[in-house]
């Protein structure tokens, strides 16, 4: 039984990974890695490291600085927590068992690698759920933005997001294990894996927030010729303030089209590679796998490029201002 999973498995693969052989029906690293096993796997060490330092620094600008303690900010801050553990945990073990040795033939930390994957990814779109809930009424409702989307109701959001990622995390997980010794249950875990899990975890959240951007941008455009017409100086006041949060929800639209740009591919593939009886290359599969990961690279890059105050928090960081006296209070410009 296990050869026939094994071979079943090597049929969506095409070749092998640079930095695995064969071993009587293993696929594990090589012992004299190659050049270009070498090179890919520095680069692959030098973005995690980028991603859990570019992450690390909006975790402590987020909690250090006063200014930034917002609703919008701590829903900012579960995302940037979620990057970084893709930083610490998903991309070593990526690094050591890889997308492709794990379609050859998945072990027990193959499943570990994919549970971290799939509970971390989950968290970062429903974090973007979220975040685009809180545009909704920032941009849609201001009257009523600072009653309905409080600390409290944001740390209800963050709660059922890292609950439920967590939840379908485990659920794939014991899906893939079962999966192992099941005989009539077989299909109905892969389906659970490859259908249910991505719909719920990418396709059904993906939607509702592309429906809550779009309204947010009719209502955006109305107000923005709303305040070609102003004269009177509060509604100079008003519409500063109404500039201010489309420029946040363009930033955070941004992020939202940074993430499907480097999601989609990867889900699309997923979801339907076990319908088809074609083989995928293993540099397309691996390819984009990574750039699912990379994703929780460019997020801090966005903020510091859109945001000056993040820049300024960036900066006292990396010079070390912040650890020479209580700066806790200082105006980010």
């Amino acid at each position: 039984m296990e050869l026939e999973v094994t071979a079943n498995r090597t049929d969506v693969l095409t070749d092998i990974h640079p930095c695995y052989q064969i071993d009587d029906f293993s696929y594990v690293l090589t012992r004299t890695p190659s050049v270009i096993c070498i090179i890919l796997y520095t680069f692959l060490l030098l973005l995690s490291v980028v991603t859990t330092s570019g992450n690390l620094l909006v975790i402590i600008s987020i909690t250090y600085f006063k200014q930034l303690h917002t609703p919008t900010n701590s829903l900012i801050l579960s995302l940037a927590v979620a990057d970084l553990l893709v930083g610490v945990l998903v991309f070593p073990f990526s690094m050591v068992f890889s997308l492709s040795s794990c379609l050859y033939h998945e072990n027990i930390f193959c499943k570990v690698r994919g549970s971290f994957d799939v509970t971390l990814s989950t968290c970062s779109i429903l974090n973007l759920c979220c975040i685009s809930i809180d545009r909704y009424y920032a941009v849609c409702q201001p009257l009523t933005y600072r009653s309905k989307i409080n600390h409290h109701v944001v740390m209800i959001m963050i709660l059922l997001s890292w609950s439920g990622s967590a939840l379908i995390g485990i659920g794939v997980m014991i899906a893939g294990l079962s999966n192992d010794k099941c005989e009539e249950r077989c299909l109905i875990n892969a389906v659970i894996t490859n259908t249910i899990g991505p719909i719920l975890s990418f396709y059904v959240p993906v939607i509702i927030m592309l429906c809550i951007y779009l309204k947010i941008f009719l209502v955006a455009q109305k107000q923005a010729r709303s305040i070609q017409n102003t004269t009177c100086q509060s509604l100079k006041s008003r519409a500063t303030v109404s500039k201010m949060e489309r420029k946040a929800t363009k930033t955070l639209a941004t992020v939202l089209g940074v993430f499907l740009l480097c999601w989609t591919p990867f889900f699309l593939c997923m979801t339907f590679l076990p319908f088809t009886n074609n083989s995928v290359p293993v540099p397309v599969i691996e390819t984009l796998n990574w750039l699912t990961l990379s994703n929780s690279m460019l997020n801090p890059f966005i903020y510091a490029f859109f945001y000056s105050w993040f820049r300024s928090a960036f900066r006292m960081i990396i010079s070390g201002k912040i650890f020479q006296g209580d700066f806790a209070n200082s105006k980010l410009h």
